[in-house]
C-alpha cells in the first residue's frame, strides 16, 4: 500500500469495536437480533447468491462481520478479510453470541497471508463504501479472482457515483427534498474525509485522526476494472433507494456487479 494506505490502516484500526456497540449493541444483544432473522442483514444482495447453504463465501473488507455471521446462520462456511483489529474482535464475539463459526483474518486485502491467497471460495462479494479507499482498482477486484473457485462467483454492491459524484441532494423529507447537479462526474481528486464509523462512536470521545482519503470511481472505471482483472461480468444492476418508493425518486441510489470466474 502507499503512504495514503497505510494511513488509513492506523485510522481502522482505532475505536471501531466502540463504534459498533453504539449502533448495534453488544455483540449478545446484537446476536440475539440476528438470529431470528438473518436474511434482513444480506438484503438485496442475497439473491445473486443462490443457495448458500454448505457454499464457501467470503467478505471482502466485511467489516464487523454482520454478513458473515447471517450467512453461517443460514449454513454458509463464511470468511472475512479486514483490516481492522477492533472490527474482528466485534465479529468474533458476535459470531459466538450467534452460535456459529466464522473465519476473520485480520490482513490488508492487498496483501493476504500467502496460505490464504488461492481459489477456494464459491463466492467472494464485497460492498458500499470499499472501493473509495483505493488509489488502483486494480489490484482489488484481481485479489477477488483468486481467492474465487473455478466457477464462482463475485458480486460487488456499491453507492452509485451519479449520487455520489455528480448530485448533491438537500432536504429530509421527500417533499422538501432538493436535487442540484453541481459535481465533477471525471473528477480523479483524492479526497479527505471523516471516517464512516465516526458517527456511531459514543459522545466524549475525540480524536482528531479520523481522516481516510477517498477517491471516487466512476461506474465505467469500476467496471472496467472488474473484467480486466479476469472476470466475466453477467449483470450490471442500476437500483433506486431500496428503502423509500418516494424518496430521490428516479436517482440511482446502488448499483450491484455479479461476475464470474470462467477459465477454460
Amino acid at each position: 500500500m502507499d503512504a495514503k494506505g497505510d494511513f488509513n490502516e492506523q485510522v481502522w484500526n482505532e475505536e471501531t469495536y466502540d463504534a459498533w456497540v453504539e449502533r448495534f449493541g453488544t455483540p449478545n444483544a446484537a446476536g440475539m437480533k440476528l438470529k431470528n432473522n438473518p436474511e434482513t442483514k444480506l438484503y438485496p444482495i442475497l439473491q445473486y447468491f443462490g443457495d448458500v447453504k454448505g457454499k464457501k463465501i467470503m467478505n471482502l473488507m466485511g467489516s464487523n462481520g454482520v454478513k458473515a455471521v447471517a450467512l453461517s446462520l443460514l449454513g454458509a462456511e463464511a470468511a472475512v478479510i479486514d483490516i481492522s483489529q477492533g472490527n474482528a474482535k466485534y465479529a468474533k464475539e458476535l459470531a459466538v453470541e450467534a452460535g456459529v463459526a466464522i473465519k476473520y483474518i485480520v490482513s490488508d486485502v492487498l496483501d493476504i497471508p500467502k496460505e490464504e491467497r488461492k481459489p477456494q471460495y464459491d463466492i467472494v462479494f464485497a460492498e458500499l463504501g470499499i472501493v473509495h479507499y483505493f488509489t488502483d482498482l486494480k489490484p482489488f477486484f484481481e485479489t477477488a479472482f483468486s481467492l474465487l473457485k473455478n466457477g464462482g462467483r463475485f458480486v460487488f454492491r456499491d453507492f452509485h457515483p451519479i449520487s455520489t459524484k455528480l448530485i448533491s441532494s438537500r432536504g429530509s423529507t421527500a417533499k422538501v427534498r432538493k436535487h442540484k447537479v453541481d459535481g465533477d462526474y471525471f473528477d480523479t481528486t483524492l479526497e479527505e474525509k471523516e471516517v464512516s464509523y465516526a458517527k456511531y462512536l459514543p459522545e466524549g470521545i475525540v480524536n482528531d485522526t479520523r481522516i481516510v482519503h477517498w477517491r471516487r470511481w466512476t461506474l465505467g472505471e469500476v467496471v472496467t476494472a472488474v473484467a480486466q482483472a479476469g472476470l466475466t461480468i453477467k449483470l450490471l444492476q442500476e437500483e433506486p433507494n431500496l428503502s423509500s418508493e418516494v424518496f430521490d425518486k428516479g436517482i440511482p441510489k446502488t448499483y450491484t456487479i455479479v461476475a464470474d470466474k470462467i477459465l477454460g
